[in-house]
């Protein structure tokens, strides 16, 4: 194909229609080709009825705009913005480069769209009908706009540059007889990815995407009915917020996006306005954000997860400031937190797995705050026991150095109780026995008050039976005198001796019972002070 000559007159031979016509001259002057009839059912680009002739357009002409295009009118930057038409053959711009800007609006595409290793300042592609659209490392300077599209083969923009934003909302795409609905592995998009209230129907792929601002999938739904996972964005970097929630009055401003005429058109509010409506976040199959960085926040709220027993919810070594945890509690599947790595933990009780489908070997939070009713200590052990099939002190540890750091100590030793008491089941019988009695008399050390009880019970038992039964003076006439309450104190405190131990000499059974009570006394003793302890350092 020539180049057009300088006069601004397409190439000889082209033969243009009258609406291609149209849009050469419009592209000239930097307006609108519009080819629209006025008829919504008419005019919708995923319709049945069909588009003559005075609404086709071939893509060579479109490609030929864009790469080799005529020179604009004075005064005017030359510019492609077509709607309604009807585009036959391969729109094929691969490799190419784009100066100008283009828009294509409502336009039903009869072939895919090709613009893989091209370069272009802005693409926007809205409400149109693409049977597929290929752009593999494709560079822009400014955005790359598919809002409200229909593409069943898929989206490739596999290691893609885009310099602003990347805007997929409401659009439907599916797979084909590929895998992948929108293959997008090496993405980089320099500020924000668009993705609420999309719809697509295979595997999204984000593996190691780079997001410069927020990634947005509010009230998206994500479907992998022949594949394990729905949505596969392993090592991808967001350095704001990445958010899997409702969409809704509340996060309308980031649903309408920086560029509302190219942004989201869904209503919100019922017929007349007066009530608002709320559109899940829904995901069909697993997903996989293993070792992903989010700068601000990774937000899974009120989402709704239709996973199968093997397919999981994975958050393995992910790490951000913050981890909003609120889905809906999925029936089948397992969420998985191994070795992530959170500051602050906003979760709720009812969306955490309860059938040892929860595991966390290696998580790590320094807050973990209920973000909805209440996460008491012995839920958080409950959420604990569900995450450890079998015994491992990890989880126990975290979750006590979580509560000693906010100054929750009581919390913290109800913790570490439980965790002997999870780790004694664990042991052969004699240590279980050992265990038992630990727990019954001292808590393993962690109920300083239960000691100093079984204290004063031996205390007042002691003095009642040597009251009853007064052992003999060591030595006639040396020994001070006789008090049964203060000589069973003194066989109980270690150190602090009233002389009546070593002035009186029980006899028999009686000595056996003094043993015991010095050796009660020794381990009930040390109790009492390591809790006294603990108080005056928390003070």
């Amino acid at each position: 194909m020539s180049e057009p000559a300088d006069s601004g007159e397409p190439p000889p031979g082209l033969r243009l229609t009258t609406a291609e016509w149209g849009l050469w001259q419009a592209f000239r002057n930097g307006t609108e080709h519009d080819l629209r009839c006025g008829e919504a059912e008419l005019d919708d680009p995923n319709g049945d009825h069909p588009w003559g002739p005075e609404r086709t357009v071939r893509a060579r002409v479109i490609a030929l705009l864009l790469l080799h295009g005529p020179p604009p009118l004075l005064g005017r930057v030359a510019s492609l913005h077509l709607t309604g038409a009807s585009v036959t053959g391969c729109l094929d711009l691969a490799g190419g480069s784009v100066e100008p800007y283009f828009e294509l609006r409502s336009c039903r595409f009869e072939d895919e769209v090709r613009m893989p290793e091209a370069r272009v300042s802005t693409a926007r592609f809205v409400d149109c009908y693409l049977p597929r659209f290929d752009a593999a490392r494709l560079t822009t300077e400014g955005d790359l706009h598919l809002p409200r599209c229909s593409i069943p083969e898929g989206i490739k923009l596999t290691d893609a540059t885009i310099g602003t934003d990347l805007l997929l909302n409401e659009a439907t795409v599916g797979s084909g007889r590929r895998t992948r609905a929108i293959a997008a592995d090496g993405v980089n998009v320099s500020q924000e990815l668009q993705a609420s209230l999309l719809v697509t129907d295979g595997q999204v792929s984000l593996r190691g995407a780079a997001v410069g601002s927020s990634l947005h999938m509010f009230g998206s739904v994500l479907r992998n009915p022949r594949g394990r996972v729905a949505l596969y964005a392993p090592q991808m970097t967001v350095d704001q917020v990445a958010s899997f929630a409702d969409a809704g009055r509340g996060n309308a401003p980031q649903l309408y996006g920086a560029t509302p005429p190219t942004g989201t058109r869904y209503d919100f509010s019922t017929q007349g306005g007066t009530r608002w409506r709320t559109k899940h976040f829904e995901c069909t199959g697993g997903m996989v954000l293993d070792d992903g960085r989010f700068g601000s926040s990774l937000v899974i709220e009120n989402a709704r997860l239709e996973m199968q027993r093997d397919q999981e919810l994975s958050l393995r070594r992910i790490s951000t400031p913050e981890l909003t945890f609120t889905p809906q509690l999925p029936e089948r599947g397992l969420v998985v937190l191994s070795g992530a790595s959170v500051e602050k933990l906003m979760d709720r009780a009812s969306s955490w797995p309860q059938d040892h489908r929860l595991w966390m070997a290696g998580f790590t939070y320094a807050h973990a705050i209920p973000k909805e009713g209440h996460f008491n200590v012995r839920e958080r052990l409950q959420w604990i026991n569900a995450a450890t099939a079998e015994y491992a002190p990890e989880p126990y540890e975290q979750l006590a150095a979580m509560y000693r750091n906010s100054g929750e100590d009581t919390n913290a030793r109800i913790v570490l109780l439980a965790k002997q008491r999870r780790r004694r089941e664990t042991l052969p019988l004699p240590g279980k026995v050992w265990g038992v009695l630990q727990d019954w008399t001292v808590a393993y050390g962690y109920r300083p008050a239960q000691a100093a009880l079984w204290m004063v019970l031996l205390w007042l038992t002691g003095a009642l039976l040597f009251e009853a039964h007064r052992p003999t003076a060591l030595k006639d006439g040396e020994a001070p005198h006789w008090n049964a309450t203060l000589y069973a104190l003194d066989l109980l405190l270690p150190v602090i001796s009233f002389g009546q131990d070593t002035a009186w000499n029980p006899a028999g059974g009686y000595q056996w019972i003094a043993a015991v009570m010095v050796l009660a006394g020794w381990v009930l003793a040390t109790t009492v002070a390591a809790g006294a302890t603990r108080l005056l350092r928390r003070q």
